[in-house]
């Protein structure tokens, strides 16, 4: 898998060079839709946003981040203690995603983001619509619909009420307004590449986890992770998966199960596309130990009780994610070329997740082609190592066994997203709508030689898109 063999490397910058040409073509091809008859609602296709080339008081700070990345980053992958590597990542990601959002300014990058006509804030201030959250639960339903009286702006009638009741909290103890939201959504989300890093690391081994560590800390998806929701989103999925990954490879498998329930029911709660994380939860249950079962009903009990919660209450889910869906069709959703989207909503996967992960999911591919013809390397799990323990000097190398596996998992990301994008009820705004699955896509980094040549192409597709354009999320 990590083969630095010349064709190998030829494929690796041909399927590069492929999604690149899909970028283009949908630009392109959007460019044309949109100035003929203006169906796309996107200004910047297929990115949400338009053309304005600026810099920021983030910008020293964004080059240089990603300087100290490709310089440090696989070194220091390789040598730190293990939990200093998990807490070097969330404080690099965190730092990397601030400097990219400071680009445009502290009020319109971050303390602004939340507070548009179609977020959640719109809910708490000036008139607060939940002051009595019960009786909000309750009437919840009764204002999706564009017609309906009062209706919900529309990323709070787009989800369940428990990603608008994240900001209500927030406010009712003392941390209200855009500011406190925008830090929430970027300090929380940063966080989403340690779980995977977690994740990955008792599934597929150590080696795999260390070489991916610096491809989650500078990845592109940081320009919409912050200020977005959908980046707060993104690590309490990925929370969910972690301690699932615990719970089925023998780590408390009681307590993590249970917890990993309350994660997964609040991830349905807070957008209902997340229900598709089924589909890597899936590929975790497929790696686990043999005893892998065993926690599956401290999972359910635990993935009961928000659903529980919240419908007695009065929220009732189904019939909300109903109404959901005609209110989509009553707007842009119904309006948006199926045709169009349905591939170019993978040309903005591209953009988010980078050339490094495009590379590494070639990699994955053909790794999980090879498990087809040798399904025996997936019955070994990686032995547990050390908590902290410092690792041997030189980059890590993974066991033959362990490759496929974090193929498996990779892949079933990709195909969680290719479900959201048939089903048509993700036409354009993916960039963002699609964070929780893409962080599980760029650990397909880890697959490749020469890392650093990858992260500098990481970094600066970054840096560009933050500075030639202003991104609506």
């Amino acid at each position: 898998m990590l083969s630095d063999r010349p064709r190998a490397v030829v494929r690796d910058l041909a399927a590069a060079v492929a999604a690149a040409l899909l970028v283009l073509t949908a630009v392109v091809v959007g460019y044309v839709i949109e100035h003929r008859d203006g169906t796309l609602f996107v200004s910047a296709a297929p990115l949400y946003g338009r053309w304005g080339p600026h810099a920021g008081p983030g910008t020293a700070a964004a080059i240089a981040v990603a300087v100290a990345v490709v310089a440090y980053g696989p070194l220091l992958a390789a040598r730190l203690p293990w939990r200093w590597l998990l807490l070097a990542v969330w404080g690099t990601t965190t730092v990397w995603t601030f400097s990219l959002a400071l680009i445009d300014g502290w009020e319109r990058g971050v303390a602004r983001r939340l507070t548009t006509r179609y977020e959640y804030l719109q809910v708490i201030s000036p008139v607060d619509r939940f002051h009595d959250i019960p009786a909000a639960l309750r009437d919840f339903t009764h204002h999706i619909l564009l017609h309906s009286p009062d209706h919900w702006p529309a990323h709070i009638a787009g989800h369940p009420p428990a990603a608008t009741l994240t900001f209500v909290l927030l406010d009712r103890i003392g941390l209200g307004g855009g500011a406190w939201a925008g830090v929430w959504c970027i300090t929380v989300g940063a966080t989403a590449g340690v779980a995977v890093l977690v994740t990955v690391r008792v599934l597929a081994g150590e080696a795999l986890a260390r070489r991916a560590a610096p491809f989650l800390a500078l990845a592109p998806a940081a320009v919409w992770m912050g200020t977005s929701a959908d980046g707060y989103f993104a690590a309490v999925a990925a929370w969910a998966l972690a301690l699932l990954a615990l719970a089925v490879t023998g780590h408390r498998p009681r307590t993590t199960g249970l917890a990993s329930g309350l994660l997964l029911g609040l991830t349905a709660y807070l957008s209902y596309g997340l229900t598709l994380i089924c589909v890597i939860a899936c590929a975790v249950l497929l790696l686990g130990h043999r005893s892998r079962l065993r926690p599956v009903p401290y999972a359910l009990a635990g993935l009961s009780v928000v659903p529980m919660v919240f419908t007695l209450l009065g929220f009732n889910w189904f019939e909300a994610y109903r109404l959901l869906v005609v209110r989509y069709y009553e707007g842009a959703g119904g309006i948006r070329p199926y045709g169009y989207w349905i591939w170019a909503n993978l040309a903005c996967t591209v953009l988010i997740a980078g050339p490094a992960t495009v590379a590494g999911l070639r990699r994955a591919g053909a790794a999980v082609v090879r498990i087809g013809a040798a399904p025996l390397q997936l019955r070994t799990a990686p032995a547990p190592a050390p908590e902290d323990r410092p690792p041997a000097p030189g980059p890590p190398t993974p066991a033959p066994e362990e490759s496929p596996r974090l193929a498996v998992l990779v892949i079933g990301a990709l195909l969680a997203l290719l479900v959201a994008d048939l089903s048509g009820m993700s036409k354009a705004e993916t960039e963002r709508i699609w964070l929780p699955f893409v962080m599980w896509m760029l650990p397909a980094g880890a697959f490749l030689p020469r890392p650093r040549a990858w992260l500098i192409a990481q970094a600066a597709l970054a840096l560009l898109l933050n500075h030639l354009l202003l991104t609506g999320w």
